[in-house]
């Protein structure tokens, strides 16, 4: 397997997005893996993705004013950026990861592992419900011992509940839905409507006047919205009042964001939300695919109303084949699909140290985001870009992995103090919050956030002046 460096990882995505205004090699990278304790290429996957949002912003910056500005990515800041959320902290507290108490790796009757993801609180009784049991690790590691691990994998995703079994990268890949997640590119822009082009409006910054609005939640969404508020987007983040949420990650992933309350559940909601549309340049939303299409936000049908939108779809398996459907969030994308096995070295299965196909996958939303509206402003048309944390998944793996002499799997872990210089801190409503900086450098327009992370529906939704 051919170890690609960070050069070629982001010509690699900028091929499969068409994009050609700026070259790859216009963007210094610094650093190299292993950075972090995993044989595969975070600081790598994690730079180039940053860097490809570094690049469409400078070009966005040149269609406004002629000048083209130098970019640069750090390897190892990228790694860290692939794990943020771990260095996010209230002042005087501690940091926390949003997994749940019984969210974890058991071992079932027939030998197997499964993970089960129990973080949202309805996932988390009914899987207790359908295991019977009470809701500690130890009863719940009882209970699974009576189950094969493939049944038990497919009785929870039929009750639409969270789970994988751990497979080998041998047996994804002979599964029923690698195939056709194989043949995905790793993002994909395809233009669904036509229109005049938009130039961009007046602003000092690459994304100033654009407005996006984030339907997304947990982590890989709200990354994307957090990336182009760094570079000047006016983002709201839209929730349900009545949907579960991770503190943690809210202050993880809100920094730049208005954040308002629209409940879709009755038809007042949906007009709020159309009239957002209607004023809006950026549509992300991270449902299954064909959910929001029910009530009427299918990316065509935004296409209409809103002429000129780019609507950005995440979900976790992809937009074809049989697993579709399917709930799935990072952890359980790598148990999936070999990445967990391999992770573990053949022993019990264990996570990357980084929720990298969460974070990359929002690094890529935000880059084909801004790609589309380069396209917008020189071609005119609407445009849907889509991504997935499987996509992201065999990207990464397809990098190929850390020199066979160096056992990266034994580096030390980095704590919040060994990454002291990638640390800054922000003043917001949840006290005195620490996190890291933005990750790209742009020469003329350096990244930064101009308001701070605030609990959802703290605005009104309505668009600012």
């Amino acid at each position: 397997m051919t170890v690609q460096n960070p050069q070629d990882a982001l010509r690699g995505i900028l091929d499969t997005a068409g994009f050609d205004a700026i070259p790859a090699g216009h963007v210094a990278f610094t650093g190299a893996d292993p950075v972090l304790p995993s044989n595969f290429l975070i600081g790598t996957a994690g730079a180039a993705s940053i860097a490809a949002c570094g690049l469409a912003a400078a070009d966005l910056w040149e269609l406004r004013t002629g000048r083209r500005q130098d970019v640069g990515v750090d390897v190892r800041t990228a790694a860290m950026a692939m794990r943020s959320s771990r260095y996010t902290r209230q002042l005087g507290g501690q940091a926390s990861s949003g997994m749940a108490d019984i969210s974890d790796f058991y071992q079932c009757g027939d030998g197997r592992w499964v993970q089960l993801h129990c973080n949202f609180p309805h996932h988390r009784e009914g899987t207790l419900k359908l295991l019977d049991c009470e809701g500690t690790k130890e009863a719940v590691a009882i209970a699974v011992q009576k189950w094969a691990a493939y049944k038990l994998e497919e009785t929870l995703v039929a009750a639409d509940l969270c789970c994988t079994m751990t497979r080998t990268n041998a047996e994804w890949e002979t599964s029923p839905h690698a195939p056709v997640a194989a043949k995905l590119p790793v993002m994909e822009i395809t233009r669904i409507g036509d229109g005049d082009p938009q130039p961009l409006p007046d602003g000092d910054r690459p994304l100033a006047g654009i407005r996006a609005l984030d339907l997304t939640r947990v982590l890989a969404g709200p990354t994307c919205g957090r990336t182009l508020a760094e570079h000047g987007a006016d983002v709201m983040r839209i929730s349900g009042p009545h949907l579960p949420f991770h503190k943690a990650l809210v202050m993880d992933t809100g920094h730049g964001k208005l954040a308002a309350h629209v409940d879709l559940r009755d038809e007042s909601g949906a007009e709020t939300l159309r009239d957002l549309v209607r004023g809006a340049d950026i549509f992300t939303q991270g449902y299954r695919p064909g959910t929001l299409a029910k009530r009427g936000f299918s990316p065509e049908q935004l296409a209409a109303l809103r002429p000129g939108i780019v609507y950005v779809s995440l979900c976790a398996y992809g937009r074809e084949g049989p697993w579709r459907e399917r709930r799935g969030y990072d952890t359980l994308v790598q148990n999936a699909t070999g990445i967990c096995d391999e992770q573990g070295g053949g022993k019990k299965p264990r996570h990357m140290p980084v929720s990298l196909l969460d974070y990359a996958s929002g690094y890529l939303m935000a880059f084909g985001a801004m790609t589309a509206l380069g396209h917008r402003a020189r071609e005119g048309g609407s445009y849907h870009v889509q991504v997935s944390l499987c996509q992201t998944a065999h990207w990464l793996k397809n990098l190929g992995r850390v020199d066979a002499n160096i056992n990266a799997l034994d580096l030390p872990d980095p704590s919040a103090t060994d990454v002291a210089d990638l640390l800054m801190q922000s003043d917001t409503p949840f006290g005195q919050l620490e996190h890291l900086a933005p990750a790209v450098q742009l020469s003329e327009t350096a990244p930064h956030w101009t308001r701070p992370v605030v609990p959802l529906g703290t605005h009104e939704p309505v668009w600012p002046n």
